[in-house]
Order: C-alpha cells, then structure tokens, then sequence
C-alpha cells in the first residue's frame, strides 16, 4: 500500500535503483514480521486478545515516532470517516486474534503458509461482495491455490475422518488459520476503499489504536499473568508489527506493487529456517508441496493484475478525449 509519496529518481539509472530499495526493504519487512510471529510462538499459550493487544499497542508507538520525523503526526488521525475505521479495525481484530491463535497451535511454516490463502479469498470476495469482472485466468489461478491449501491441511483435515477428537490442537489451528484468511480478506477490501480518499498513516494508526481498544474487550474472557520473558516477547513483537508496517510502506513507495508484492512469498523460506531453528518444527511434505502452489497461484493473479493494468493504461491513452 502506498504512502502517497513520489517515488524517489529522475531518470532510467535512479529509477533501477529506487526498485531495488522497494525490493530490499520488503524483504526485510518480510523479515520483520516473520521476527514477531516467532517472538509471539515463543511466548506460549497467551490467549489470543491478548497477544492482540501487545501487538496493536506497542505497534503504535514506532509508527508515531517516524510520521513524527517526517512531520505527518499532526494530520495522521485526521479523518472524515471514523466509522469506516472502526469496522476495519473490527473485522482486522477479528483476524488478527485467529492469526494468532493459530499461530501458537501450529508449526511456523504451516501458519505462515496457510496465511497465503488470503490474496486468493481477496479475488473471490473481490467478485462477490463488490461485482468485480474476475475472468478465468484469475479463478483457475484461485482454484489451483485452494488447491495447494488443502493439500497444506490434508493431515489435520485427515483426523477428522479418522475419529480424532474435536479438539485438537493443530486441527483448530488449521481452521482458526484459514478462517483469519478470509477474514483479513474482508478486511483488504475495507482497506482498499479506505486508500482511495484516506492516508496511508491514518489508516494504519486508527487500526493499530481502533485494535488495541478492542482487543481490552477480552480481558474478562482470560487474560492470564505473564512472566517477564513472555511481557518482553509480546512487546518486541509489537514493535515489529510496527516497525514492519513502516518498512512495508517504504517499499511500495519506492516501487510498483506487482514488482514488490511477490517478494511477500519470502517468508516461506525465513518460515521453514526460523521454524527449524528456534522451535524445531520441521517443514512437512504437504506444506512445502502446497505451500509453493499457492504461491505459484499467488504470483500468476500478481502478473496478471499488472497484465490488465497495462491493458487499462493502453485503452485510455487510444481513446480520444469527449467533447
């Protein structure tokens, strides 16, 4: 999402280098954020709206400390549609305390890559809910990466034919994974009708404020005493939500977002390593397998996106203006 600032560079030389700074710093955004899913799987069974809050309430605070450098903080919270902030931030806390939820009953790999399913849910509520045309390459591309998140699930999804008790543990997760995709999904189309009169820094300082007062709406359903390791994981993770917020939007001020947005697709990798070295939890057949159709399908709707951007851009110059 951009910031709504230029991208930097005033020529072809410039302008090579100002992509390769969008693409660095999405990797490290990447990076980042994949650094707070594991300081949240590290810190244990927290429940879910409270991890929710440390992430929202810390987050903000490295978020007002660079609009504040770049001069925006007076003019970040000003906005002309505060209910339509609201109903973001309620549906994105809704995700956000499955996300997490999940996050602390699976393996990394397997949370971060179910997590992939949301840009294919965003096609087909783009078409449901807001009438959008999807033609046949975006829903096969869509299909076949359903496909490949069921084949990520297929082990849990198999306890459930097998007699398996209800609740376990990586079987809820799966569902809470999938369910906090096609929420955050919902939450994406709210977003993308917010960018179109709202900033970039006032969308995400209502959401990160809007989330953390939510989020105190849970304490009576078991916030529990955390140890001082757990309170230092929680509020790191916080500063990476924010932190990597930041780096998020840089990169897609310095370059198009179908060139940076697959780069998204990193964390699979940083997953499966982190993953390994600090949980041990090895990375699955099926979650490899699956894991890399639904990004081969996620990257094929990006390049086409960017096919029909171009296509956009070419009916308009070749129509003569009216009157």
């Amino acid at each position: 999402m951009s910031g709504g600032a230029e991208p930097e560079g005033d020529g072809g030389h410039a302008g090579h280098h100002s992509t390769l700074r969008g693409i660095a710093l999405k990797i490290v955004s990447v990076a980042v954020f994949v650094g707070m899913q594991t300081c949240i799987k590290a810190a244990g069974d927290v429940p879910a709206g409270q991890i929710v809050f440390f992430r929202s309430f810390f987050a903000i605070f490295p978020i007002i400390a660079f609009l504040a450098s770049r001069g925006h903080l007076a003019t970040a919270f000003a906005t002309k549609r505060p209910f339509n902030h609201v109903a973001r931030g309620l549906v994105g806390v809704g995700a956000m305390g499955l996300g997490f939820f999940a996050l602390t009953r699976l393996p990394l790999p397997e949370a971060i890559t179910l997590n992939y399913a949301q840009p294919l849910l965003v096609v087909v509520f783009s078409s449901i809910f807001l009438g959008e045309a999807i033609r046949v390459y975006r829903w096969s591309a869509v299909a076949v990466g359903l496909v490949g998140v069921l084949i990520i699930s297929w082990p849990e999804l198999t306890l459930l034919r097998s007699g398996a008790a209800l609740d376990d543990q990586e079987l809820l997760g799966v569902i809470a994974a999938f369910a906090a995709a096609a929420i955050s999904a919902v939450a994406m189309l709210l977003v993308r009708n917010l960018v179109q009169t709202e900033k970039t820094a006032t969308i995400v300082l209502w959401f990160s404020v809007t989330a953390s007062v939510m989020a105190l709406f849970s304490v009576p359903f078991g916030w529990q005493a955390l140890t001082p390791t757990q309170a230092a994981l929680l509020v790191v993770a916080g500063f990476c939500g924010g932190l990597g917020q930041i780096l998020m939007t840089s990169a897609y001020r310095h370059a198009e977002a179908s060139v940076v947005a697959p780069f998204e697709y990193t964390s699979m990798i940083l997953g499966v390593v982190v993953g390994y070295l600090v949980f041990g939890d090895v990375a699955s057949l099926n979650t490899l397998a699956g894991g890399l159709i639904v990004v081969a399908a996620g990257i094929f709707i990006i390049w086409r996106e960017r096919q029909l951007g171009l296509e956009r851009t070419r009916t308009r110059r070749a129509t003569p203006p009216q009157g």
